[in-house]
């Protein structure tokens, strides 16, 4: 398919916060924007040429959805595999199906990621309590049981600090399919935000340092403090993932750096823009959001290169209650999300400070 030219619309799945930074970036590129999204109040609508409230299963309003737009792509992974198929008959699905299918169930990302030769934490599949008893033996404790699907910020998942507490764990997942990961000694998680286009170049930002507080990201600070060949390293293999799955767009690659030899080992993938990469939009000339936008919509892929040092800080719950203060800091960028109720654990907005690039 020809670059789409401005003027033309990206439709989008999702109308959370990524969702709206996404709209916002690709008008900067007189691109369109239409949210598809269930949720009335969603805050991406305040943002985007259009919007359409309705169900991930509504057939009729996602051919509607379609007619409408001139590629789709989406702000999160759980998309429904009925939905994208039904999408991707009738425009560009951008990253495709495969990197949903992959990233959406934990079992399936880990033995992809093996199959590629790439390191991750010991892993094992959990059907049953009698399956969990028998990775714990051979896994051993500590260790993380997570359900295969739906998780994220801490959600969906409980630590097993002895084979004793393997039936009260399996009941906290809810005695759903899962799967028992081994502890990875490991000093500090990087992330990599990497970008593919339609012609198969890859362009990867530099590596961040993340911090969390309450299993929800607290701050991504580059440089991240490892030296350029771990830096190298990572970049590679996020390459190498996006290159195997034939994508299109952003993806977010979490990395563990062990903490003996640092080593990298890969944590999980994201098949969207990603909350550590927020800092692009300061401290890049062009943003993940943007990069990506270009992606879906078929345009080259703009330089990934870093003009300053950044530390990109979430707004969590009351957080932004701060808001006033906030703005009027030097040299940082304030993002509000035009969210309503600063709930304990919502993402109300961030802030990210730059200084110059040492």
């Amino acid at each position: 398919m020809a670059p789409l030219p401005p003027g033309s619309t990206i439709g989008i799945l999702g109308g959370g916060q990524l969702g709206r930074m996404l709209a916002m970036a690709g008008a900067r590129l007189g691109l369109k924007s239409h949210i598809y999204c269930p949720d009335a109040d969603s805050p991406a609508f305040q943002v985007a040429d259009g919007h359409t409230i309705a169900a991930y299963e509504d057939q009729a309003a996602l051919e509607a959805f379609a007619a409408s737009v001139d590629a789709v792509t989406y702000e999160f992974e759980n998309v429904p595999a009925t939905t994208a198929e039904i999408l991707a008959r009738h425009k560009p699905l951008r990253p495709g199906a495969r990197a949903l299918a992959v990233s959406q169930d934990r079992l399936t990302e880990k033995t992809f990621m093996r199959d590629l030769g790439i390191a991750t934490a010991p892993f094992a599949d959990v059907a049953s309590l009698e399956d969990l008893k028998a990775a714990l033996s051979d896994i051993g404790t500590p260790s993380i049981l997570k359900t295969r699907r739906f998780g994220y910020d801490g959600k969906g998942q409980t630590r097993i600090d002895t084979a004793d507490d393997a039936a009260a764990a399996w009941q906290a997942v809810g005695e759903t399919p899962s799967i028992l990961e081994g502890f990875v000694d490991f000093e500090a998680e990087i992330s990599v935000i990497v970008a593919r286009d339609t012609d198969g170049h890859v362009a990867a930002y530099d590596p961040a340092r993340n911090a969390h507080r309450n299993h929800i990201l607290d701050t991504s600070t580059v440089p991240s403090g490892y030296d350029a060949t771990v830096e190298a390293e990572a970049r590679t293999l996020a390459e190498k993932i996006a290159t195997e799955l034939d994508y299109v767009g952003v993806m977010g690659v979490e990395l563990f750096v062990t903490s003996t030899a640092r080593k990298l080992v890969v944590n999980e993938i994201a098949p969207r823009v990603h909350n550590s990469g927020h800092w692009t939009t300061e401290a890049c000339a062009v943003s993940q959001f943007e990069q990506h936008m270009r992606a879906v919509a078929g345009w080259p892929l703009a330089s990934p290169a870093r003009h300053s040092d950044a530390v990109m800080t979430n707004l969590i719950g009351d957080d932004v209650t701060d808001w006033l203060s906030l703005a009027r800091e030097p040299q940082a960028g304030l993002h509000l999300y035009g969210k309503g109720d600063a709930r304990p654990g919502r993402k109300m907005g961030h802030i990210t400070r730059i200084s110059p690039k040492a």
